[in-house]
C-alpha cells in the first residue's frame, strides 16, 4: 500500500538488488517517492521494481557498476534526463569479504576499495554538478559499524567504511547548507554481505558475530527519517544495530 508524503523525491539507490537497497527502495517508494533502483542484477532489480508497481508505487530500474566512473555519470545524468531533477542518492553497494590479513586475499581487499570507497566517490562526482545547479539535494551514505571498530578479519573492510564516513563527513563540511548529507551505520543486519565471504577463518567469526541479526528494513526507516526532515534539518549520522549487539 502506498502512502503520500508532501515533500516526493527523486531517489536513486545503488546495491537496490538485495538487502539494504532493496528493502530502501521499497519503503520509500511506499512513502510516494519515484525511486530509480541500480546494481548489477538486472534480473532482480527488475523483480523488485514489478513488485514496488504492483503496490502502487513508482519504480524505474538502471543496470549500474559503481565501479565504473563513467557509467555512473552516465546514470545519475540519465534519471535526470528522465525525472528533471534528482533529489537524493543513496550510496548503498557494498561488499564484505572479511578476511586476515595474513591470509593475504589482496584481490578481495582491492574489490572492497573499489566498491565501498571508489563506488562512493563515483556517486558523490556524479550527483553535486546537478545539486549545485538545482539549489540542493541529499547524500545518503550507507556506511556500516565497521566505521567505528575493527574485529578480527574486519581491517580491511573497517578501514573502507572509515573511508566512506570519512569521505561523506568531508562532503558535509565543504557543502553549501542547500545539500544535506547523511551517514546511515548499521550494525548486523539480514542481507547477503556475509555470502561474499571466502575465506574459512571469517566464515566462522561470522557466525558468532552474526548471532542477531535486525531487518534491512530497520536501515530502511532511519532513510526515510533523514530524507523527511525539513530542508533547514541535516541528520548527519544514526546507528542502527541490534539491541543484543554489544
Amino acid at each position: 500500500m502506498t502512502t503520500s508524503t508532501s515533500n516526493p523525491k527523486v531517489v536513486l539507490v545503488t546495491g537496490a538488488s538485495s538487502g539494504i537497497g532493496e528493502a530502501t527502495a521499497v519503503r520509500l517508494a511506499a512513502e510516494g517517492h519515484d525511486v530509480v533502483l541500480a546494481a548489477r542484477r538486472t534480473e532482480r532489480l527488475d523483480a523488485v521494481a514489478e513488485r514496488i508497481r504492483a503496490d502502487g508505487g513508482r519504480a524505474a530500474t538502471l543496470s549500474l557498476d559503481v565501479t565504473d566512473a563513467d557509467a555512473v555519470r552516465t546514470a545519475v545524468d540519465a534519471v535526470v534526463r528522465d525525472h528533471g531533477r534528482i533529489d537524493v542518492i543513496v550510496n548503498n553497494a557494498g561488499i564484505m569479504p572479511l578476511s586476515r590479513l595474513d591470509a593475504l586475499l589482496v584481490d578481495e581487499w582491492d574489490q572492497m576499495i573499489d566498491v565501498n570507497v571508489r563506488g562512493l566517490l563515483h556517486g558523490i562526482a556524479a550527483v553535486l554538478p546537478h545539486f549545485r545547479r538545482q539549489g540542493g539535494g541529499h547524500v545518503v551514505t550507507v556506511a556500516s559499524i565497521g566505521a567505528h571498530e575493527v574485529y578480527p578479519t574486519s581491517a580491511v573492510y573497517s578501514a573502507t567504511k572509515f573511508a566512506a564516513w570519512a569521505i561523506t563527513e568531508g562532503l558535509r563540511m565543504e557543502s553549501d547548507p542547500s545539500i544535506r548529507v547523511s551517514t546511515i551505520t548499521p550494525g548486523t543486519v539480514e542481507s547477503e554481505l556475509a555470502e561474499h565471504i571466502s575465506d574459512p577463518d571469517a566464515q566462522t567469526y561470522m557466525k558468532s558475530f552474526r548471532r542477531n541479526l535486525i531487518p534491512a528494513d530497520a536501515i530502511a526507516r532511519a532513510i526515510s527519517f533523514a530524507l523527511d526532515q525539513p530542508a533547514d534539518v541535516d541528520v548527519n549520522e544514526i546507528i542502527v544495530r541490534p539491541a543484543a549487539q554489544r
